[in-house]
């Protein structure tokens, strides 16, 4: 089953890394977050994946290329009319089969999806950004999908927000509580789609996937929600990779469910 993974946005909230390379190469732990959520996904079994490029989709393109070396030591013999790799150390055991497809340097999401239909040959596929980490249990996520009957499911989270709230009386404050879980549900960026998604999409640069073809979903009643209680994050500014890495640093973080 495939797993595709947006990459090519240009992450501007995150300009002091996306200057210079493309959000999901943003390191957490000494490895780009696009690892992480890769490391995530196959550990349920799910090792076929389709990269969404746009933005220094190259510079993706050349770490995985290179991954295997950078990972081991290693020879490099010339004496072949190609100089041959001889590895002596094999750190980098995923069996991942990767798709690099250049979606455009502008392409909106909804665009970007579009044009991978041709590398999708399974009735179903994951979704995501690669921007998010989580403990999603992903084989309960498929079979809630399957379960439903309907296009698309999308994973939703209860929100943190950045600020404390005050419950007031008047003009005195009675309680605080600090960055509060929202009661609301937002996108949690972790979908299931049938291959019938591309009937709502379309391969223009501006065809935004959370705007016109989840609505569409939802006025035709395609659109089931899998609630995740779990951990979830988001990485789209400077900070909230700090925070990633503190995380990591500190201890076992809550997304690191593999070995």
């Amino acid at each position: 089953m495939k797993v595709v993974i947006l990459c090519g946005g240009r992450g501007t909230r995150l300009r002091e890394e996306t200057e210079y390379k493309p959000k999901p190469l943003v390191l957490i732990g000494g490895k780009p977050i696009l690892w992480h959520i890769m490391k995530h996904f196959s550990h349920y079994g799910y090792n076929d994946f389709v990269l969404c490029l746009g933005y220094k989709g190259e510079m993706i393109k050349d770490y995985f290329l290179k991954l295997r070396e950078s990972l081991s030591d290693f020879t490099l013999d010339f004496n072949y009319y190609r100089p041959r790799t001889i590895l002596h150390s094999k750190k980098h055991e995923e069996k991942w089969r990767v798709t690099f497809a250049d979606t455009g340097e502008n392409t909106m999401t909804g665009g970007r999806i579009a044009r991978i239909k041709k590398y999708i040959d399974g009735q179903n596929f994951f979704l995501t950004y690669g921007d998010s980490v989580a403990d999603i249990d992903l084989k309960k996520l498929y079979n809630f999908h399957k379960s439903k009957g309907k296009i698309a499911t999308v994973t939703g989270i209860k929100p943190r927000t950045e600020y404390g709230f005050l419950d007031i009386k008047g003009y005195l404050v009675r309680d605080f509580k600090e960055k509060p879980e929202l009661d609301e549900l937002a996108n949690g960026g972790f979908f299931v789609c049938n291959k019938k998604i591309f009937d709502y999409l379309n391969p223009a640069d501006d065809c935004v996937f959370e705007i016109e073809p989840l609505r569409k979903l939802v006025k035709d009643s395609q659109l089931s929600v899998f609630q995740h209680k779990g951990f979830w994050y988001t990485m789209n500014t400077y900070k909230e990779a700090e925070n990633l890495n503190y995380m990591w640093n500190k201890e076992k973080p809550a997304w690191r469910i593999w070995e």
